[in-house]
């Protein structure tokens, strides 16, 4: 039998983080991974709606609280035994479903 032991990280509350949900896939430009780089500027509305903005593209969004909340969990110890600790929650996730607008700032007139 296996057991896994899972704690929280201590007193007080948890840290909250929230889940980004995008359609399609994301390819950074340099053959490089995403891992530790910068995606874009995350922007709020004044009736609390996300906007994304990713290079010459902005897509807008909607905030969802999840039915069951995801545990981060960090594993501690060796891989002989089982201890992980709680570090955060994701209860709400920003979903953006509708496909990227590009920014246009400069339009030709007609000639």
């Amino acid at each position: 039998m296996v057991q896994i032991v899972i704690s929280s990280g201590g007193t007080g509350s948890l840290a909250q983080w929230v889940l980004v949900e995008l359609q399609g896939e994301v390819q950074p430009r340099q053959s490089g991974e995403l891992a530790g780089s910068l995606l874009g500027d995350l922007h709020y509305t004044c009736e609390g709606l996300p906007v994304l903005i990713v290079g010459h593209h902005i897509l807008y969004g909607k905030v969802v609280q999840l039915e069951k909340p995801f545990a981060v969990l960090v594993k501690q110890g060796g891989a002989a035994h089982g201890h992980y600790t709680v570090t955060a929650l994701i209860k709400t996730k920003l979903l953006f479903k509708t496909r990227p607008k590009p920014i246009i700032t400069h339009v030709p007139k007609k000639v």
